[in-house]
């Protein structure tokens, strides 16, 4: 629905890890604009294209303000490593603070008890593919709404399933065990279509 190039002019752009699937140099360089500050973990700035305002990098715990938002490292139960000989590169997900709307930005992560009890978080971002085989290091959709739940946000959006076949699950399959999940709270569950714009009440 969206090229990348009609993403140009970003206030910030947070990459959560270097693989490839989350750090596209191509779509970067499309992308790049010097009204845009880049947010990446540990290691990774040089990976970055020219053409970014600046490259801020943070580690776990570290955070940055950008005007009136502030941004802020936590550690996921995943890894950053671009190539299989590369091994330093850190890995983050990111609390979003802009006014009173509060957001979790988890990225990759296996199961984990790091995003427990963040308060007054409006709008949770979790990854639900990926995990047949790599449930060790992705999440299954039950294992995200447990983490969803712990978090204590109001409002989960599931990303990362459904369009690159990265894994072995069906297409279909992680919406489907996210809801059933879910079961009578599924409401809280956000379920876009490509190009559709949802507003999360906060």
């Amino acid at each position: 629905p969206l090229g990348a190039e009609s993403l140009k002019g970003l206030d910030l752009l947070l990459i959560t890890h270097a693989h490839f699937d989350h750090l596209d140099r191509p779509t970067l360089r499309a992308m790049a604009d010097e009204r845009t500050m880049v947010i990446v973990p540990r290691r990774c700035r040089r990976l970055i294209p020219k053409g970014f305002r600046g490259v801020i990098e943070l580690g776990p715990g570290e955070s940055y303000r950008h005007g009136s938002t502030h941004i802020r490292a936590v550690q996921p139960r995943h890894w950053g490593a671009r190539t299989w000989l590369d091994r330093r590169r850190g890995s983050c997900s990111y609390t979003i603070d802009c006014g009173e709307t509060r957001v979790l930005f988890v990225g990759d992560t296996a199961e984990t008890n790091e995003f427990d009890e963040m308060s007054g978080l409006d709008l949770a971002v979790f990854g639900i593919g990926a995990y047949d085989p790599w449930e060790h290091m992705h999440a299954t959709p039950e294992q995200a709404w447990r983490m969803f739940i712990a978090s204590g946000a109001r409002y989960l959006l599931p990303v990362h399933h459904s369009t690159f076949p990265l894994s072995d699950e069906p297409v279909d399959e992680p919406m489907q065990r996210l809801l059933s999940a879910a079961g009578d709270d599924r409401e809280r569950v956000i379920v876009p279509t490509a190009g559709e714009i949802d507003i999360v009440p906060c």
